[in-house]
């Protein structure tokens, strides 16, 4: 019986260091920031003076401006940027007062893209250019020089960049306006 005291330690110092903590290692998936970009030309513009570098909407503008409210209406836009012109402020007009979202101005030729791609992270965000600066948009957000500049007469062309961490997905997509002349 003298054994026995010795054997019940053993086995108690056993499962003691056998229930010892292990570091377990935790992996916690973190779901990379998704940020929807929304890219379109500002809708037809008054061609009456030539002379005119800030011409607005003509009627058909408008319509199509109408339009792509109702085009934006079910997606949860955050933001919207246009370029500081007559027709692309026209154009983003419409969306912005549905959404009550304040219009940001930029100028193409000064964003500094990392900066606004931070600024915008997680957001859904619509951008108005113009036939040279969307396309140049969509090039400079996904960092590859992939498409040109859009015909003048193309109004209707909706660019939807996505970017996922350090991966993106472009989908152009093209909407006929049956707007009054």
């Amino acid at each position: 019986m003298k054994i026995f005291p010795y054997l019940f330690l053993g086995i108690c110092l056993l499962t003691f260091w056998g229930c010892k903590d292990t570091p377990v290692e935790s992996k916690i998936e973190v779901s990379p920031v998704v940020s929807t970009y929304y890219l379109i030309r500002h809708a037809e513009k008054d061609r009456t003076d030539p002379e005119n570098k800030d011409p607005e909407l003509n009627q058909r503008g408008l319509g199509r401006a109408m339009h792509w409210a109702e085009i934006f209406d079910d997606i949860p836009l955050d933001a919207i940027y246009s370029t500081d012109y007559a027709r692309t402020t026209m154009t983003a007009a419409p969306s912005a007062v549905k959404k009550d979202i304040t219009v940001s101005y930029y100028d193409p030729e000064m964003l500094g893209i990392e900066s606004f791609k931070a600024e915008t992270m997680g957001k859904n965000v619509l951008i108005v250019g113009h036939s040279n600066s969307t396309p140049a948009m969509v090039n400079r957000l996904i960092g590859a020089e992939t498409y040109a500049a859009m015909e003048d007469t193309d109004n209707g062309s909706l660019f939807i960049v996505t970017l996922v961490g350090e991966t993106h997905s472009v989908v152009r997509l093209h909407f006929n306006c049956n707007c009054p002349e």
